[in-house]
């Protein structure tokens, strides 16, 4: 069987494209390998195999430790902000004149308040005679146990309606 010349044009035409794509993606293939190569090069630079391993187990390590100091100071966080809680931080005062017609604002009430606006109230009432102290606790903003006055009520409020300024 003969093949017949137009057939075999086209046949070495094929071939020919089929070389020069071949050829093509040879390149292609071999400027892909010596970028990766080049990449490879640059990771390892000045560093074996061995040397990478143990730089990454120090890493592991030191993000293991500096995790376990940040838990510690989260504790420490938590406990301070829970003394917090507890200090007297809020502070309210009313100076009063109980007795109308006579002296001045002698008297006073003092708040001393938590963050749970618990502590207490101490008042001084002023006369000619002298001055009376008088203390009361107080839970939640308000005395569980005593009568309070209007002027300790309104020490406590203030003491209360103080924001916390936050550091």
């Amino acid at each position: 069987m003969i093949l017949s010349a137009e057939f075999q044009l086209y046949f070495s035409f094929f071939a020919a494209f089929l070389a020069i794509a071949s050829l093509i993606l040879a390149i292609l293939s071999h400027l892909k390998i010596k970028k990766t190569h080049q990449n490879i090069e640059a990771l390892f630079a000045g560093k074996g195999a061995q040397d990478l391993e143990s730089i990454l187990l120090a890493h592991t390590r030191e993000i293991s430790n500096i995790d376990k100091e940040i838990q510690e100071l989260f504790e420490i966080s938590n406990k301070i902000h829970n003394l917090s809680l507890r200090s007297i931080h809020k502070v309210g005062i009313i100076r009063f004149n109980p007795f109308k017609d006579i002296g001045g604002d002698q008297s006073f009430a003092v708040a001393l308040l938590d963050g749970k606006d618990s502590g207490l109230v101490i008042s001084s009432l002023h006369t000619r005679e002298g001055t009376r102290i008088y203390s009361k606790p107080i839970t939640r903003g308000e005395s569980e146990k005593y009568t309070l006055t209007e002027e300790e009520k309104t020490a406590i409020k203030s003491a209360i309606t103080i924001k916390p300024t936050k550091i």
